[in-house]
This record gives structure tokens, C-alpha cells and sequence, in this order.
């Protein structure tokens, strides 16, 4: 199992209150925490792309984010998670340009992930006319097999849907090196998983909330990818979950920071937005919000696998149940009003007692995929 984090532009309004330039503050520390994932060995930093949803995510141009960043890291791979295809959004050659672009600034270590918006709020900003968020599927499904032909062909062969239309065109520039770059898909239930899966697309699991979820996920997926058709140059057989993750010297001081962190305000967040997540029982509308996190409740989320937290062993363990459920990557969302110098000792606590324990392969998995294609 290999190792990531995701950053998105957490700015709560309980830091901007007490701090004028909290907006930027939040997204400069996060660029210290791909840096330092990138020294710490996690292979993988996935940059999110959300509009208008205040608080939650003030990360809307990553593909400006990761041009930076494929400047200040040497090895980690960058992802889009994600890139919004969807022509109302992002126009699909635009967007083209772009992975290829970063794929060049840094030298084969882009990941292109994709996905349909976080919810209503988001969606209906680009496209007010719909009456149903699912219309969004069938406009993602005419768009995303274009981009390897946009890459591959020498002059692109043009294209002309219900949704969007181009003559042929040479699309420039090509991607670095061989083939393209990894292509995935942010999935949310069975039937997304099995889709992604059937075109040969690696899965971004940001739906996946507890070790036991797992189950499902990898048997939807595992079975479907083996009868793949890929849409690009390969079948990029991975799927990628998200937990939380808060490592200190000991499990004490691992659980105080939790506790003490205003979890439960990212989490009413989360579902505020992505309302067309399923919303388990208990959850409150918003504004009201879930119960504050004391110590009780951290230990409880523990016990029920729905973050990781605790001294080096603890993690190691944890994430061991992660790699045993069939997870291929574990990345970890750390911007979550966890104090900057705690999420830093985090990630190298991690990078120095859990990976080396687990991800033994110095190779990225997406990178063997890339070498292989067309063998």
C-alpha cells in the first residue's frame, strides 16, 4: 500500500475571525505540507478543485496549486482531485493543456484525477438549468475517453457530442515522456467504483469513511477492472481511500490534538456541501453541527476505524488494517484545524515509522502502469 496526502483550502470561519490573512495563510501552509510529505516519502499529494464552497475549500485553481508545486517537489507525484471536466465548467481541451502542461513541469509525476462537482451548491453554479445532479454522469461519460486521443494522436480527431463540440485540432502540448499520465476517477457508490473500473480507471475514494467500507469497494472494483477497456494507453488498477490522520511521540498527546482541533466543524462542513453524499443517521442539517470531539468521542472514532490517530505504533497498526481491507493507497487529509506545526510532525513521524514498514516499493505503482503500456 503506498501513502498520500489531500489538500483542499480548509479556511474556517473561527480562524478568519482572528486572522486577517487566514485565506492565505491556510494555503501557504499547505504547500509546507506537500513539501515536507515529499521529503517524508509519501508518494502521492492530491490538490482538490471546488468553487463557491466557503470554508470547506478555498483550493478552486489547482491547476495553478500543482504548477508550483512540481517546482518545489523532487519525487511525489501531484494530482488533481480534481480536475472538473465538464465543458461548463472547464472547457475538455483546456483542460487537456493542462495535465500535459504539468506533466512536462514535472517530468512524468502528474495524476490526473477527475470528478462531477461536490453537490448542488457547486454544480448548480456552472449549471443552473439541471433538475437532477446525476445529469452531470452522462456529460463527464461524453467527455473523459477524448483525453487520451486529445494526447495520442498527432492532430486530434475532433469530436462533436450533445454536450460540446471541437473540429480536429492538434492539441499541444503532448505529455512528457511515454504514453499519458494516470487517469482516475472520484467514485461515491458501487456502481462508480464497477464504471471506473470498467474503463480502466483508478478510483478516488473520498467517499470511503471506515476500514469496514472497504469491503464492498474492493469487490465492485476488483472484479470489474479484470474485464477492463480502458479509455487511455493502460488500466490503472488502483483505488485510492482518505482517512484522517494525527500522529504525535505518544497516543496521549495524539488524542489531546484531536480533541482539541474543532473536527466535528470540517465534518458538518462536508456534509453542508456534498449533499449528494448519503447522509448517514445522526448527521444534522446545517447550520447546527455535530457534537464538539472530546477525548471520549476521539477514542471512539478510533475504535471504529474512522481516523487514524495515536503514537507511531498506533498508526502503523491502523494503517495495517487499511493494506489488509485491499486498499492500494491510504492518503490522509491533514488541513483539518490541526495546529501547522502538529500536522508537520505528523507527516514525518509517518514518514519515518509507518511507511518504511508498509510501502517497500520505490517505484510508484501509477509509474509501473505508465512503463508498461503498449508492451
Amino acid at each position: 500500500m503506498e501513502f498520500g496526502i489531500f489538500v483542499q483550502g480548509y479556511v474556517p470561519a473561527s480562524r478568519a475571525r482572528t486572522d486577517p490573512q487566514a485565506e492565505h495563510h491556510a494555503l501557504m501552509e499547505e504547500t509546507e505540507y506537500v513539501i515536507q510529505a515529499d521529503r517524508s516519502g509519501f508518494k502521492y499529494a492530491w490538490a482538490s478543485e471546488h468553487h463557491f464552497l466557503e470554508e470547506y475549500s478555498h483550493l478552486s485553481a489547482n491547476d495553478v496549486y500543482l504548477g508550483y508545486l512540481t517546482h518545489a517537489t523532487e519525487r511525489i507525484h501531484l494530482g488533481s482531485g480534481i480536475f472538473n471536466p465538464l465543458p461548463q465548467v472547464n472547457h475538455p481541451v483546456k483542460v487537456a493543456e493542462r495535465v500535459a502542461m504539468l506533466d512536462h513541469l514535472s517530468s512524468g509525476r502528474f495524476e490526473f484525477g477527475t470528478g462531477r462537482g461536490a453537490g448542488s451548491h457547486e454544480i448548480l453554479g456552472f449549471l443552473p438549468g439541471i433538475s437532477d445532479m446525476n445529469d452531470t454522469k452522462e456529460i463527464w461519460e461524453e467527455t473523459i475517453a477524448e483525453f487520451p486521443k486529445m494526447w495520442l494522436q498527432d492532430t486530434y480527431e475532433g469530436f462533436q457530442g450533445k454536450h460540446w463540440s471541437l473540429p480536429p485540432r492538434k492539441i499541444l502540448p503532448k505529455p512528457y515522456g511515454k504514453s499519458h499520465p494516470a487517469m482516475w476517477y472520484a467514485a461515491g457508490s458501487p456502481s462508480s467504483y464497477a464504471m471506473a473500473a470498467k474503463k480502466g480507471l483508478g478510483v478516488l475514494g473520498f467517499s470511503v469513511q471506515k476500514v469496514s467500507d472497504m469491503e464492498w469497494v474492493v469487490d465492485s472494483y476488483k472484479t470489474a477492472v479484470r474485464d477492463a477497456e480502458p479509455i487511455g494507453d493502460y488500466v490503472n488498477d488502483n483505488v485510492m481511500v482518505t482517512s484522517t490522520a494525527i500522529c504525535a511521540e505518544t497516543g496521549k498527546k495524539a488524542r489531546q490534538i484531536a480533541a482539541s482541533s474543532n473536527l466535528n466543524y470540517l465534518q458538518s462542513l462536508l456534509f453542508r456541501y456534498h449533499d449528494t453524499f448519503p447522509r448517514p443517521e445522526g448527521i444534522p442539517q446545517w447550520p447546527e453541527l455535530l457534537p464538539d470531539y472530546n477525548e471520549e468521542i476521539i477514542e471512539f472514532l478510533i475504535a471504529e476505524e474512522l481516523m487514524i490517530c495515536g503514537d507511531p505504533d498506533e498508526v502503523l497498526a491502523q494503517c495495517k488494517r487499511w493494506e489488509a481491507a485491499g486498499a492500494d493507497q491510504l492518503s490522509f487529509g491533514l488541513p483539518v484545524g490541526v495546529p501547522y506545526e502538529d500536522t508537520l510532525r505528523t507527516i514525518r513521524l509517518i514518514g519515518e515509522h509507518v511507511i518504511p514498514e508498509i510501502d517497500t516499493d520505490p517505484v510508484h505503482r501509477t509509474t509501473r502502469f505508465r512503463a508498461a503500456a503498449g508492451a
